[in-house]
């Protein structure tokens, strides 16, 4: 199979799914761009600020693409490029997309508040509690884990470390321009993306290599880098998102549309011929050097490529506190899920492309990390560019993977700083509904002990405490985060389309674009839990157990409100002015 055919063929779907199936999605919803949103009744100046919506697609884009997109695929090719070309173009189109945008609605249509306020509003209180305790234990997990990611690439490449910083600082001073100076977008994208990608050369003038600079170990210094990243966390995700989160965004989004475009050209100027096998059987041997099952694991592995539940918590989150008109909910929510999905097929063929049998890829993936795998074999499509431009084959090949693996690291850094906020904003509202003005004892609302667990430096303070303990008290369990987090990710969109498909059933609309997807992704992600908490068990590893366990209770619990909302449902409309 033709690599390029496969990527042009995945494309032509994705655009047939925009322009048919979300029209449809939009009509069925009563998307109304007339009608104001949060982020202009709510404004705030903190979280609630209108945002241009090419500003809001690079914040959106950016905050949900991170390393997953790639990681997810590359790690599952252990099933065959086929298996995972069929869960991405499908799941992307008909589960994963529709499932972003619908998250995004029904946060704009009540008041901006997150998917687990949204879930109070169906399931009730006990629900919503459940609920946010999920969301806010997954994006603890998030946290972690991308940090863990970073920082290993900071001490692997020092000058992404350099580029990073930079990148920090000009986001800061783009804001300014922008928000405060009132320098128009396009002006100031003028200025400052052009300032980014020299960023990337100076990086590599300059590393910031603390091994050296400080004498210490390689493990050390990601210790250190993961204090610093965790420190930054707590900054970035209580000062005004105008300040930092919009246009860090929105500059790095175009680092990943450059990233793209290399990763486009190079399979088409290539045109890779897909060595790995097409299917591996129900069964494969991957990074783990153990056997997976196909059924759940494909599912859970390739998440953010297809779908993913943590987009739910970004749309909710973040993007509907700064959507300026409903008629962006569309491109924003549907079309950033699409493009995600491109870069899935991307990372997918990089590597079926580039290993010659099964038994290469298999060998490699158990030595390499995913994202230097995506890099190296991205930048080995593009030499016949780099010596087409005159350039030594082997510096272009270089400076390719440099760029490659910059970009993922600019947005695994959009990721866990937003997630932070996320988890902050999940914090708050547990607070409320456990003992604030939502609560049965009302009076607690306005006491010292509510103000001060409610207080957003206390939140964010308390997610960055749990998430260093997890990477810092036990670094050999950290490396399992993954499989955690994926599992709880895939769990966690379930739970978002089983919320939507109780909204659209109270609100007598047609339900089965949430209701069939729903099933499949409960059925996979609680399976997948399962084998990992037996697993756990028989390993001894008892804290994987733990988390794998709580997170399966708490789903059961929620399967079970919904199931009793169901049966109490009276047919009459909710009222969430839809």
């Amino acid at each position: 199979m033709n690599g390029l055919t496969l990527l042009l063929c995945a494309s032509a779907f994705f655009l047939v799914g925009y322009f048919v199936y979300s029209k449809f999605l939009s009509r069925v919803l009563g998307i109304d761009p007339s009608r104001p949103t949060p982020a202009h009744t709510r404004r705030d100046g903190c979280d609630y600020v209108p945002a241009h919506p090419t500003v809001l697609f690079g914040h959106h884009f950016a905050a949900i693409a991170g390393a997953g997109p790639i990681v997810g695929p590359v790690l599952a090719a252990e099933f065959g490029w086929a298996s995972v070309t069929l869960w991405i173009v499908f799941g992307c189109v008909l589960i994963g997309a529709a499932h972003d945008m619908i998250a995004l609605f029904l946060s704009v249509r009540h008041d901006g508040e997150s998917i687990g306020s949204v879930i109070g509003t169906i399931l009730g209180r006990p629900g919503k509690i459940l609920f946010l305790l999920f969301s806010w234990s997954a994006l603890i997990l998030v946290v972690a884990e991308f940090n863990r990611q970073i920082a290993g690439t900071f001490v692997a490449d020092p000058a992404i470390a350099t580029a990073s910083l930079l990148f920090i600082g000009e986001a800061i001073l783009f804001g300014l321009c922008v928000y405060r100076f009132k320098m128009p977008v396009l002006w100031a994208s003028l200025i400052f993306v052009p300032l980014m990608f020299a960023f990337v050369w100076i990086g590599n003038v300059i590393p910031l290599d603390i091994v050296k600079m400080l004498g210490i170990t390689p493990e050390t210094a990601g210790m250190v880098w993961v204090i610093g990243l965790l420190i930054y966390c707590f900054f970035a995700s209580t000062c005004p998102v105008w300040i930092l989160l919009q246009p860090r965004d929105y500059l790095n989004a175009y680092l990943l549309y450059a990233m793209m475009a290399l990763g486009f050209l190079g399979v088409f100027i290539a045109h890779p011929t897909l060595h790995i096998e097409a299917f591996t059987g129900f069964s494969a041997v991957g990074r783990s050097g153990g056997t997976d099952m196909l059924f759940p694991f494909l599912f859970v592995t390739v998440a953010c490529g297809a779908c993913s539940g943590f987009h739910a918590l970004v749309a909710s989150g973040t993007t509907a506190k700064q959507l300026s008109s409903e008629k962006s909910i569309r491109p924003i929510a549907y079309g950033g899920m699409l493009l995600e999905g491109v870069l899935a097929m991307i990372a997918l063929i990089g590597v079926a492309g580039t290993y010659m049998s099964q038994a290469d890829y298999v060998a490699a993936v158990q030595t390499k990390e995913p994202v230097q795998m995506f890099a190296s074999t991205i930048a080995g499509f593009c030499v016949k560019l780099f010596t087409g431009l005159g350039m030594n084959a082997e510096t272009g090949a270089r400076i390719a993977e440099s760029f490659m693996l910059l970009s993922v690291s600019a947005f695994l850094m959009t990721t866990v700083d937003a997630g932070t906020r996320l988890a902050r904003f999940s914090w708050q509202e547990l607070v409320s509904a456990v003992g604030g003005a939502e609560g049965p004892a009302k009076h607690k609302a306005e006491g010292p002990i509510y103000k001060t667990c409610h207080n957003m430096y206390v939140g964010t303070f308390v997610v960055v405490a749990l998430a260093a303990a997890l990477l810092l008290g036990n670094p050999k369990a950290a490396k399992q985060l993954w499989t955690i987090f994926a599992s709880a990710n895939q769990l966690l969109a379930s739970l978002t389309l089983l919320a939507a498909t109780l909204w659209f059933i109270k609100n007598r609309k047609p339900c089965w674009m949430t209701a069939v997807p729903m099933v499949l992704m409960l059925g996979v992600s609680s399976w997948a839990l399962s084998a990992i908490l037996v697993k756990a068990c028989s390993g001894g590893a008892w804290t994987l157990a733990a988390a794998s366990a709580f997170l399966i209770a708490v789903a059961v619990a929620l399967v079970c409100f919904a199931v009793n909302r169901f049966r109490s449902l009276d047919g009459r409309n909710e009222d969430t002015g839809a």
